[in-house]
């Protein structure tokens, strides 16, 4: 009897440990294909956080919505069905307005002042400003900076009334184009070329890798240089999950996730100028820069936009965005 209860208190031990040595499994999803910026952020993070946490984590990655699309991707957060993904920063209205400083127009400089301003102690306050929804930010994950794009070339304000542009729904953009006299159209992305080529819209704006790989440059006269604004994407997670996790863990995932993201953001950043460059060699659309003057004139023109959201955004975190201008 005695023997019996010894062999089953083993077993039990045995189980109990072969249980504890399952991995954590983490299942990072995103809408993109495994080539872009955001797939290889992903796949860089799988690579360092198992290198991390060798036999403690498994981290499996979904590209091209293959697990949750974007409308769905939330909510699938929140149930806990996935625990990280990457949503653009405009999908962020309805859990905090304050994200909407990424779409005021002609704020930043340049990428390297959106990276001042997100390093900035007011950039990481964003991250946990959604906590008490269950959203916790773990870093932000570039696209590129948005450039104006139209059938006449845009070097003041005063060339931009009248013109019918494309925008993604945000009231932040709607009232970007209102302020020089435009007329804004929210479109889908996929009706864009068509609208462009057809004269449904007269301009838009977007970064260089959206303008060359859907060819937004064959049907436009001119694009600025205008670096007006930034399109980017959060890293989030569930909050009560991640606060969850041992701290070794969550220090040691922490680590990885930003190791990933400025690996990321340096391709980003690459092809970006790659981007470009094409462009101008297609010789399709005139590249033209903006003059200091210039630009000092849009940006006078939004400053009406910056109040607008003032309320919502908050005084002290446009200071704190302007102040990462060099």
């Amino acid at each position: 009897m005695k023997l019996k209860m010894i062999l089953a208190a083993t077993l039990m031990a045995m189980g109990l440990g072969a249980h504890a040595q399952q991995p954590l499994v983490i299942k990072l999803s995103h809408v993109v294909a495994d080539a872009t910026p955001k797939g290889q952020a992903s796949i860089k993070f799988k690579e360092l956080a198992e290198k991390a946490l060798p036999g403690k984590v498994q981290v499996q990655v979904f590209p091209n919505s293959q697990l949750f699309g974007d409308g769905k991707e939330m909510e699938a957060l929140a149930l806990g069905d996935v625990q990280i993904i990457i949503p653009s920063l405009a999908k962020f209205g309805k859990y905090t307005p304050k994200l909407q400083i990424f779409d005021l127009p002609f704020l930043f400089d340049d990428l390297a002042a959106v990276d001042r301003f997100q390093a900035s102690k007011e950039g990481q306050a964003l991250l946990k400003s959604m906590e008490k929804k269950n959203i916790i930010g773990l870093g932000y994950l570039h696209n590129g900076m948005k450039q104006l794009s139209a059938n006449k070339a845009l070097n003041t304000p005063a060339d931009a009334k009248g013109l019918k542009f494309r925008i993604q729904s945000s009231d932040v953009l709607e009232e970007q184009f209102k302020a020089v006299g435009g007329n804004p159209q929210k479109l889908a992305f996929s009706e864009v070329y068509q609208a462009l080529q057809t004269g449904v819209v007269d301009g838009t704006e977007n970064p260089w890798s959206n303008i060359y790989s859907k060819k937004f440059h064959e049907v436009q006269g001119f694009i600025m240089d205008s670096n007006h604004g930034i399109l980017d994407y959060m890293v989030i997670t569930n909050a009560k999950w991640w606060n969850g996790l041992a701290p070794d863990v969550r220090k040691a995932l922490d680590g990885a996730m930003q190791e990933a993201i400025k690996y990321g953001n340096k391709i980003a950043e690459e092809e970006g100028n790659d981007y470009r460059a094409k462009v101008i060699a297609d010789n399709k659309a005139k590249v033209l820069p903006m003059s200091k003057e210039n630009l000092m004139a849009w940006r006078t023109a939004m400053k009406p936009v910056w109040k607008k959201f003032e309320g919502e955004i908050g005084a002290d975190l446009i200071k704190a965005a302007e102040k990462a201008n060099k």
